[in-house]
């Protein structure tokens, strides 16, 4: 005879759930308010970035600015729609890390150890998002 189970969450594993969704809207929100400065630093084109003559990936830094500026201000309406639980700010806001994942990535020569620092604040943020259950009821 088949038997069936049923998966009950305990508490502890729900509000773990739930500090998953707020750890990752809280840093999410932090991080991208950082690449909005970041990205106005570069548009003003101030003197803290690095130059690099030879980087295959080169853009001037207006550019990278302006990358770091919109991504950021997304992550930013992102993590105001992770705060209320909402399943496509889960969605967008792993699409949004991943995407300044990248951006962060291709402008390590400008300025090194913040884009490495931004990248792994970003996994966290993807990882966090990932780990906690939609079923969970992670309401906070």
């Amino acid at each position: 005879m088949a038997t069936t189970q049923h998966h009950t969450h305990s508490k502890t594993s729900m509000t773990a759930a739930g500090g998953l969704m707020i750890f990752a809207s809280v840093m999410l929100f932090v991080s991208g308010v950082l690449d909005i400065l970041r990205g106005v630093m570069a548009i003003a084109q101030d003197d803290v970035f690095v130059t690099s003559p030879n980087y295959v990936f080169k853009f001037d830094l207006p550019s990278w600015g302006w990358i770091h500026l919109a991504l950021g201000a997304v992550a930013v309406v992102v993590s105001l729609g992770l705060f209320t639980a909402a399943t496509w700010a889960r969605v967008i806001g792993v699409g949004i890390a991943a995407l300044l994942i990248i951006a962060n990535f291709l402008s390590i020569p400008y300025y090194p150890v913040w884009s490495l620092t931004l990248i792994a604040l970003y996994g966290f943020v993807i990882w966090a998002l990932c780990v906690a259950r939609p079923d969970s009821g992670d309401e906070f």
